[in-house]
């Protein structure tokens, strides 16, 4: 490999952090662009459809956060 040549691998860690919001939020801006598979799309449906069934089983962005850093204190 030349020496000279700079990949992603040689950015610091903020550097990578940076790219990676950035890649996220053009990603973003257009998401009728991004791929989504068929088993995507079923998982999707499928979790609506629960949540039609009982909106009450659905947690807000806190409590979700609260209770997968619970699940990795393990």
């Amino acid at each position: 490999m030349n020496p000279s040549i700079v990949t992603v691998f040689d950015l610091s860690p903020a550097e990578k952090l940076q790219l990676v919001e950035d890649l996220w939020d053009d990603l973003s801006a257009h998401p009728e662009s991004v791929p989504l598979h068929d088993w995507q799309k079923e998982e999707l449906n499928k979790r609506k459809a629960a949540f039609q069934l009982d909106p009450s089983t659905t947690m807000n962005w806190e409590d979700t956060k609260r209770w997968i850093r619970a699940q990795n204190a393990r």
